[in-house]
């Protein structure tokens, strides 16, 4: 299967420095929906029945939000700072909803490094063109040459 525009690899502690950003694009279609709907058990109709999710406050249809979120998750596993990568905690603030067809770009910035404990503090966001639709912070061990 394709990896669509992921740079993969590690980015060490050592190398890293606050400002140090990664970033993927994906356009969450109906089949991305469906197969997380499968994965997580989450069939909610807002996110899978046209007719249902017309009736919302959304008008339609909206991906899962750790849809979304998993966007971040790929970021850190496989670029930033990739393989090795040990994730701590993660905090997550929905702003706005993405949906089917939508092209979702997720960045991940380094916020503070800590050498000593081999942590590092991500700041998070995705965007659907320049609508922020959500935002975040993770906590990761990072893998270090020591």
């Amino acid at each position: 299967m394709p990896r669509s525009n992921i740079e993969i690899g590690t980015i060490y502690i050592e190398d890293m420095e606050v400002g140090l950003a990664r970033s993927i694009s994906k356009t969450i279609g109906d089949k991305e929906i469906e197969m997380y709907a499968e994965v997580s058990e989450d069939h909610n109709p807002l996110h899978l029945n046209d007719e249902y999710a017309k009736g919302t406050m959304f008008k339609g249809r909206i991906a899962h939000g750790m849809l979304t979120s998993a966007l971040l998750s790929a970021i850190i596993g496989e670029q930033l700072p990739g393989h090795g990568a040990i994730y701590m905690s993660q905090n997550l603030k929905f702003l706005g909803p993405v949906r089917p067809g939508d092209l979702v770009t997720a960045t991940v910035t380094v916020a503070e490094i800590n050498l000593e404990k081999k942590r590092v503090r991500l700041d998070c966001a995705c965007r659907v063109g320049d609508k922020l639709v959500l935002k975040g912070e993770a906590l990761v061990l990072a893998p270090s040459r020591s």
